[in-house]
């Protein structure tokens, strides 16, 4: 197998912080994954997480809530960016909401003794159980969190 093959295939995309561009990138993404050959269960799972990490930055990421762009505040962006290699897929999305990237992986840490009563969170301990590894960091630029899940190939 050539070095060329062995890089990981990469899919980005730059959207606006809004409901509506959280549905067109689902639908991508879907389409990107089952091209690339994964499965459709691991197409479907790569699509679940897409859709709950970037309505996540809509909701609490800088978005506001905001359905489509004519409701937002003003143009906050987010990015995705998706991985895929023969043994594993990454998938990164990064908001510029602010927020404290430490206090959002405390959160994740303590997923584990989440309440399901409980109002807010269910998104979170659900994508942790959904793949191998989930991290939290400080986006590139400094003015946001970037979240990374990554999980085996099945």
């Amino acid at each position: 197998m050539s070095e060329a093959s062995n890089r990981p295939h990469e899919f980005r995309l730059d959207l606006p912080a809004v409901h509506r561009s959280v549905r067109v990138a689902r639908n991508l993404v879907h389409r990107f994954a089952r091209l690339e050959g994964l499965g459709q269960e691991e197409a479907d799972t790569l699509s679940l997480i897409t859709s709950e990490l970037l309505g996540n930055v809509v909701d609490h990421g800088g978005g506001g809530g905001a359905m489509h762009e004519g409701e937002a505040d003003r143009d906050i962006r987010m990015e995705l960016r998706i991985a895929l290699s023969e043994s594993d897929w990454v998938l990164e999305v990064t908001d510029e909401g602010g927020g404290d990237p430490a206090e959002l992986a405390a959160q994740l840490e303590n997923c584990e003794a989440f309440d399901l009563e409980h109002d807010r969170g269910r998104g979170l301990f659900l994508l942790k159980s959904s793949v191998d590894e989930l991290s939290v960091l400080p986006s590139r630029s400094g003015t946001g969190i970037t979240i990374e899940a990554r999980c085996a190939r099945r």
